[in-house]
């Protein structure tokens, strides 16, 4: 690694220590109103899993139909107790889990929000097994527009590392279903992981000649591996210590190979042969609605985390309520800095938007950190766009990959809060 991203990094993990955490958040917040005007993104969290990988620090669980079924039930519930709120939705983002692991419940979720909102886009991400089963049928019917298949690798020894080979198939009964799904939706994406410690860069470039040779793949998102406390252990258990030294040049591998194939770059990390939907929803939205158990909003300046235990989620929302728990708000600085991180991820920030936004403090506010972006050669400016350079690209890639990591260690300090969870009064009455 070289000594400037050493510096960055260390510099990142301190920033998502201060900012990325609940310490002096209000218990039991109440959703802000929504502003009438405006058209919201809407991001539904399915946890339940049938896999557990060692690498995943999201908010999973293993499947278990007796808690899925009456989970879904109350996922449609909050649903329309947000939209009598007045919230209203544009887009929708299903993410998880495996959201794909009762297809049936999901296909009538998407059907409650079509019925109650003028939704113009679907995402919904699922693994390498549903592609060729009826969740396919169902996902077509319920109107999703992309469907992202989560791959990692088509290395087969990796694969079993990762305890995916088993349930999903070798690297090339994957890379055969995935020929099979194309055109099946407008966008097929395939999220993919780089730096595995035993990644060897010939599987590397394996990996990136069946997406854009064999597969020819709409689009493919690049992650670089992220760890968090609670994955950490299992993680160098299973797989072996990671090694960031070498992650810059695996990503600039992976860039020069993408580019070669005719894909844009329309984050940091993710690549398209056309216009699309893109996995970071939170790039292209001020604002987002999460529902859901372990599910994160973000509206008028303050983050808001719903419980992360299923039993008291159900309980929740079966009282009429939402699924949040805590709530914080973010200081006019911290709001600014999550603005300049998601927008530059995309590769530009316009900055006549930036100060309709916040006013002309925007970059007054913010001259230290665009003046060491601009000391690193980050970023170039013509007075009215902040653009990447091919070097700020992969300063990105490590920024949201520590941001990343910094929201699963909160992940963590959620799952701790259960507990908690239920020892509150009226969890005791509930039951």
């Amino acid at each position: 690694m070289r000594f400037v991203d050493f510096l960055i990094d260390s510099a990142l993990r301190r920033a998502n220590r201060r900012v990325l955490n609940f310490s002096e958040a209000v218990e039991d917040p109440v959703l802000p109103r929504p502003d009438p005007r405006h058209r919201y993104l809407l991001y539904l969290h399915i946890p339940f899993c049938r896999v557990l990988c060692p690498f995943c620090s999201f908010h999973r669980v293993r499947f278990g139909r007796d808690r899925a079924e009456p989970y879904f039930e109350s996922l449609r519930r909050e649903i329309r107790v947000v939209s009598e709120a007045g919230y209203v939705f544009d887009e929708l983002y299903v993410g998880g889990g495996t959201p794909t692991v009762m297809p049936g419940e999901l296909a009538q979720t998407l059907r409650t929000v079509r019925e109650l909102h003028p939704v113009q886009a679907v995402s919904v991400e699922t693994n390498p097994d549903a592609i060729e089963s009826d969740a396919i049928r169902h996902l077509h019917d319920a109107g999703v527009n992309r469907v992202s298949v989560g791959v990692q690798s088509f290395d087969d020894a990796l694969l079993h590392e990762m305890q995916r080979l088993e349930p999903y198939g070798s690297g090339a009964t994957i890379a055969r279903r995935l020929k099979q799904a194309r055109g099946s939706f407008d966008t097929l994406n395939v999220d993919m992981i780089f730096n595995f410690p035993h990644q060897a860069e010939e599987s590397l470039d394996r990996d990136l000649e069946i997406l854009v040779t064999e597969i020819g793949a709409d689009q493919v998102s690049w992650y670089p591996l992220m760890t968090a406390a609670s994955t950490r252990r299992t993680l160098q258990k299973d797989m072996g210590r990671v090694d960031y030294s070498r992650e810059r040049r695996l990503y600039e591998r992976i860039v020069r190979r993408m580019s070669d194939a005719g894909y844009r770059r329309d984050s940091a990390w993710c690549f398209s042969r056309k216009p699309g939907l893109v996995d970071e929803y939170i790039v292209d939205h001020d604002e987002y609605v999460g529902l859901g158990s372990g599910a994160f909003s973000y509206l008028d300046g303050s983050v808001y985390a719903s419980t992360f235990s299923i039993n008291h989620y159900v309980r929740l929302v079966t009282s009429g309520s939402t699924g949040l728990t805590l709530g914080r708000v973010m200081t006019e600085r911290d709001r600014m800095r999550y603005y300049l991180l998601m927008r530059l991820f995309s590769g530009s920030l316009d900055l006549v938007t930036a100060q309709e936004k916040f006013g002309v403090r925007f970059q007054k506010t913010l001259w230290p950190e665009l003046a060491a972006l601009r000391l690193v050669r980050a970023i170039r400016s013509d007075g009215m766009t902040i653009k990447l350079t091919d070097s700020g690209y992969y300063l990105w890639v490590m920024m949201m990959r520590e941001f990343f990591s910094g929201v699963s260690d909160l992940r963590d300090e959620m799952r701790h809060h259960i507990a908690d969870e239920h020892a509150h009064p009226a969890d005791r009455l509930a039951n």
